[in-house]
Order: C-alpha cells, then structure tokens, then sequence
C-alpha cells in the first residue's frame, strides 16, 4: 500500500506474478508437474518438455537433455536437444593430376539442426609406413579446409605420385559439446604423373665472347623423370621477337654464336612424361667484351655433385637388377638367347612417349605377354570365391601377396579347362593391352599367371562392380556434381587412351567398373568376345559382333572404329549415367536402333538432366564424326562444370521416350493443302477411309483432330504406327 496526496492508504494496481517454475492456477502459483518446465517468471502456463529432453523434478525452470543429446549455450531453452551429425556420405574423387577435388553428399542425420559445416583434413600417406602424417608445405584448400557450408572443395599444389588421405568431417553447433568421437568420412587417393615445378638456380659457369656456359638445379618438385630440359634465350633489346631454343639432356649447357657484349634474357623448363612444367623466370647473362673467361666458382663444387648423382643412380639400378629377379611375380620370363632391343618387335618406343602397340602384330603372341604383363607365381594367389562367368572361364575375388609388399585384393580371371590355343592367346590378348596402360582411370592390371595351370589375368579388385548395376542399385542417390565427377574420370581414362592411340570400340557403362572410393575405371579390352549376358547388346555383322546401341553408325555400317567412336559411345556413357543405369533405346530392337539413328532420331535428355550435359550427348552424337568432341576437350568442358555447379541448374526438357522418336527431318504438316495429300503422303491406304469423313477449318488443326480420330476410331480396330509420331501420340 501507499499513501496519498490526501493522506489515504491506497491498495496498488496489479496482481501477483508467478515465480521461475510455477504457473499461475485461478488466484495461486502451482508448481509445474513433472515433465514440464518455466524458464521465466510471469503468469504463461509451464511449457511441456521439448523433444530429447526431461524434467524429472517438480518446479523445473528447464528440461535436461537425454543422453548423447545437447544443447548448446545459445540455444534457448524452448529449443529441442539435439546430437551431432552423422559422417558425410558418398565421398567422391576427382584427379587432376597433383590436385583432387572432393565432392561428398550430406550426412544422412544432421542432428536436428542446420547449421551443419564440413572440415577437411588432409594427410600424407608414405608407403611402408603405417601411420600418416598431416600435410605439410604449399598444399591449398579452395575455398578453405574448415568452415565449410558447401559438399565440395578443391585441393592444390599435391606432390605427383603420392598417397593422401582426406577426412572429411561433419560438424553442427553441439559437437563441441559432444564426447570425443569425430564424425567423419575417410578417402585415399594416388595424385597422377605431373609437369615439374619450374627451375629456380640457374648459375653462370663461364663467359667468353660469344658463349655463356650455364649449369641449374633440377626443380624442386621434379614429379617424375626428367627427360630433357628447353632452355630459350634471345637478346634483351630484341624483346623475344626472335629467340632460340636448345635441347639439354643434363643440367647444363652451353650457348655458343653469341655476340661480345650483349646482355641475353633466358628461361627453362623441364620435360618429363607428363609434358613441360612451367618456365623458370627471366635470367639475365651477359658476355665479355674481351677473349678471356671467367670461371664461376661454383663449377667444380657443380661437376662433383653431378658425378656423385650418376654414380649413385648407376649404383641403384645394378642392385635393382640384382635383387629384382628375385621377387615373387615380377619376372619377365625371357628366352636366354632374346635380346632387348630399342625396336621391340619392329615398334619403335620413342623415350617419354608412350604409344599402343597391337598385340596381334607380332608374329609370336606370346611374345606380347611377357613384354607388356608381369608373370605372377601361382602360390601368390589367393582365389576366395567365385563372382561371375565370363565367354573363357569364371571371374573370381581373391588376395595377391607379393614379397615386401602388403595383401591387396584382386579380380581374377581364369581359363577354364579344355581350352584351345586360339582361346588362349584371346584370353591373353587382354592382358597384352591392358598391361601398356597405367591411368588412375583405366583398369590396373597386377599380372598374369602363363606357367602353370590355371592361367589367370589378375587385375585389382573394384568394390562396387560394373558402373550400370551400381547406379541401378542406388537410383537416384548421388548428386549431379558426384554423376559429373564419375563421368570426368572415365573421360580421362578415355583422353588416356586416345593419346597413346588406342581405340576400345566397346565403351559403355557395362564396362566400367567402380572402386569404394566411386572412382570409375576404363575396363574390358577385348571385343572379341561374345556378350552372352545379353544377345540384344550385340548385333552381328562381317567382321565380328558390334554392340548396336552404343555404337557410332559409320561404325556399324563400314566398321570404321575411331577416337571419335568412342566420343559416340561415350555418349550413351553419361546418358546411361544420368538415367542410373537404364537401357538405351529400351524395348526397341536393335534393327530400330540403326534404322532411327540413321534417319537422325537421338535419345531424349534424361529426367532431371541438366541442359549442359544433354547438349555434351548430342554434340557426342554428331553424325559427321569430325564434329565430336574430343578427349580432352571432353575433360576441360566437365571440369569446367564441376568448377561452376551453377551451370548444372537448368534442366532440359524431358520429353517422354516416344517422342524420342518424332523425326526432326520430316515434312511439316501444314505444307500440304488437303487431307488426302497428306493420307497419300503418310502412304496408309488402308485407314484413309475413317478421315475422308471429316472436316477441318484448317490444316494447323489436322494433326489435333486426327490424333483424336485415331485414338477413338482407328487404334482400337487397326495399328497404324507409323502416324503416331507425326500426330503427336505419345502413347505405345
């Protein structure tokens, strides 16, 4: 109470106010039940706990999280209690040869909550050593390592030829709070062969008049062999409108025909397999007015250093060829008297140039085999079980230990008994090709087994089978960057091949296989074979059996099989892809198939299928077949999808199968000026009957009304297939 101005005791305005877990009932403040909680003092009703969370007690002015469920401290009290996320799903790898970028999918459980992020943890894997160290160096993460909001992020600046492990980890606004259990997704992968890292020494050895005699560091990151060095020079005054350009096998060289004092501009760079690294920068040299020379001081220090470097490598290679005979597996199986010769079998190899060469040409197939395949002893082999049939015997699952060397698992294929020694040496032919080619993309054959009976072709193992049965099992499960990602690796393993000049002629999603990791891999070199799985898939002709559907036609029509049929193929590759595995041209014969494609009918884009994708099929499905794509520009046009997933966002239209096969090239309907030039034109005499009957305003209605004639007329009593495509009919 209070008093007034007029000296009166006056009761205040208001009422009570219920205190921190009580609530206000009629004129009293109950306490709240069991189960229900108020955070605040007020007259609301208590509030019933919200979801993973508890009140035990009576009064409660919160609710406790249940166990392995959290709240975090910004988090109101209102909030349900949440858990962290579960690991990221379907990690996939994209090589570029030293960077990788990471695609993965959202984890399955984000813990309730949205703020979900990724951090990426990348570890360098030596070989013999059972744990990995963290990377170290120039290594890049585009945009960042940690913090991520987005599924994908690329990695830079890798050393060539290496083993990294990337954990990828999940993370919501709990997990700090959660035990010490991190939540994450493991990948290993292998970088590729890559260009050296430019020369940065380069040091002046001697001057003289007219010559300047250099010597340099190999680059720092050499990635490889270095097979040659391209050192360009030119006056400075002349700004490199004319140079020139000399090849050195060491690392020094001489520059004669110069002029006497006169300052020259020079830039290196290193060659290995892979091509040209990067030019070094700019070094300035000069030459001496006079005819004395000066000696740097460093040449001797220099020419004994390269010495030591010769003797060392010739040291290393007369032990290897002591000790390498005696591995488990790695013997090449020659003749005594056979001598190695730079022309193998009339093949020239030209050094750091690799090319295909045909098994099938040298006169002893044999030969072939233990020039391209390693020869494995059977005791090293381990069959588990058998997965599947193949045209010359069983396809089986089973381990390969090698001396030195840790288990792998590995694919084998054997030649069942009875066999002839024209299926022998087809059998092996495999082996032959498959042993010239060494791509992360392309199928890696570990040896074969020749001297004892089984023989075998062992290949490493592909966790997840043929790439076609793979995307039917998990229909619609990845994403579209992931669908680009495994269609940037085979096209990669296809730019491979078609560099060293070889045609596969068979390339469809059948045969391609796919590791734990989703990488795809180029596999099955041998056409020979008969496609016993499905006598649709191949359609005979004169020179052998071609699989019609995947097919380029001047492939089927005069066997003229190219880089560029494969690019056809490749085709139905990515639109077997984005369908996860459906059948091209479904229900339609394999005759059809010729016959619509001839005429230039196409597949439609597949459901969900994004317009850039569906443009690369088409421009695959050029008729002329100089009008393709190649290889590698295949590769550039994914990579630059993948670097923009923006570009993914439009969707082609998706007409329905049928119209798939409406003929672009036909006549336009309202070219004619009467029903029965029409009827004549569509030459089915038979239904002409039921349409003379009936009347049109125009012939831009024609296609309309006599599409519904049909359908209530003429389809219930007769079959005229051959008008539904030009009047629109969409049912079969």
């Amino acid at each position: 109470m209070y008093c007034s101005t007029e000296g009166e005791w006056l009761v205040p305005i208001g009422k009570c106010l219920c205190d921190i877990g009580h609530e206000s009932r009629g004129v009293t403040c109950q306490v709240c039940r069991p189960g229900f909680y108020k955070s605040s003092p007020g007259n609301l009703r208590c509030s019933k706990c919200p979801p993973h969370s508890h009140a035990h007690l009576e009064g409660s002015a919160h609710c406790s999280c249940e166990k392995n469920f959290f709240r975090s401290e910004t988090d109101p009290t209102s909030m349900a209690c949440t858990r962290p996320p579960s690991s990221p799903r379907n990690v996939i790898s994209i090589i570029n040869e030293t960077s990788v970028i990471l695609d993965w999918g959202w984890p399955a459980d984000s813990g309730g909550r949205k703020d979900v992020t990724f951090n990426v943890v990348c570890k360098r894997c030596s070989a013999g050593k059972r744990q990995c160290e963290a990377c170290r160096g120039a290594v890049r993460f585009l945009p960042r390592p940690t913090g991520l909001s987005n599924t994908t992020v690329t990695v830079a600046d890798l050393l060539a030829h290496t083993n990294y492990t990337f954990e990828i980890e999940a993370l919501n606004g709990v997990s700090p709070l959660a035990p010490a259990h991190r939540q994450f997704t493991a990948v290993t992968i292998t970088t590729n062969q890559a260009a050296p890292s430019p020369v940065t020494v380069i040091r002046k050895d001697r001057t003289s008049r007219n010559s300047i005699s250099l010597s340099w560091l190999e680059p720092e990151r050499p990635n490889g062999i270095i097979l040659d060095y391209e050192v360009k020079f030119y006056e400075k005054q002349e700004q490199e409108t004319s140079y020139t350009i000399l090849r050195a096998k060491g690392t020094n060289v001489t520059l004669n025909g110069l002029k006497p004092d006169t300052v020259y501009l020079l830039q290196i760079r290193a060659r290995t397999a892979a091509g040209y690294g990067a030019s070094s920068r700019k070094f300035e040299f000069e030459t001496s007015p006079d005819s004395f020379s000066i000696s740097g001081e460093n040449s001797q220090v220099m020419l004994i250093a390269i010495s030591s470097a010769v003797a060392i490598i010739l040291l290393s290679v007369v032990v290897y060829l002591l000790l390498g005979s005696r591995f488990c597996g790695y013997s090449k199986s020659k003749h005594p008297d056979e001598k190695r010769l730079p022309f193998g079998n009339g093949h020239l190899r030209l050094p750091g140039i690799q090319t295909y060469v045909d098994p099938h040409t040298y006169e002893d197939p044999s030969q072939a085999i233990h020039e391209f395949a390693r020869e494995l002893d059977a005791s090293c082999i381990a069959i588990d079980k058998v997965v599947g049939a193949g045209e010359f015997g069983e396809v089986c699952s089973g381990r390969l230990k090698q001396p030195s060397k840790k288990e792998t698992s590995v694919a084998i294929k054997t030649l069942k008994a009875g066999y002839t020694e024209t299926q022998r040496r087809d059998f092996l032919s495999e082996a032959s090709i498959m042993g010239q080619f060494d791509h992360p993309n392309i199928i890696r054959l570990e040896g074969v087994v020749t001297r004892s009976k089984p023989v075998m072709i062992v290949t490493e193992y592909m966790e997840n089978g043929s790439l076609d049965s793979f995307l039917r099992r998990h229909d619609a499960q990845f994403t579209v960057i992931q669908l680009v990602g495994m269609l940037r690796g085979i096209a990669s393993g296809m730019k491979y091949l078609s560099d060293m000049g070889y045609v596969h002629r068979d390339l469809a999603a059948r045969n391609i296989l796919v590791n734990s990791n989703l990488v795809c891999k180029v596999s099955d070199f041998g056409l020979s074979r008969v496609l016993e799985d499905d006598p649709e898939a191949a359609y005979t002709t004169r020179g052998g059996k071609i699989p019609i559907r995947w097919t380029a036609p001047e492939a089927i029509a005069y066997r003229k099989f190219t880089s560029a049929s494969d690019a056809w193929s490749y085709g139905i590759v990515v639109w077997e892809v984005m369908s996860y595995g459906e059948r091209p041209y479904w229900e339609m014969s394999n005759q059809d198939v010729i016959k619509a494609v001839d005429e230039g009918y196409r597949l439609p884009p597949p459901m969900d299928c994004p317009a850039t994708l569906y443009q690369l099929m088409l421009d695959c499905w050029q008729k002329e077949r100089n009008n393709r794509p190649k290889f590698d520009q295949i590769v550039s046009i994914l990579d630059k999808l993948i670097r923009n997933p923006g570009s993914l966002k439009i969707i082609a239209n998706a007409p329905s199968r049928e119209n798939m096969l409406l003929d672009r090239t036909g006549a336009d309907i309202t070219t004619f000026r009467s029903m029965r030039d029409w009827l004549e034109s569509m030459q089915t005499l038979p239904c002409k009957d039921i349409f003379n009957g009936a009347t049109y305003s125009s012939c831009n209605t024609l296609a309309k009304t006599s599409a519904e004639i049909y359908l209530a007329e003429v389809r219930p009593a007769a079959t005229c297939p051959e008008w539904e495509p030009a009047m629109g009919i969409t049912t079969l």
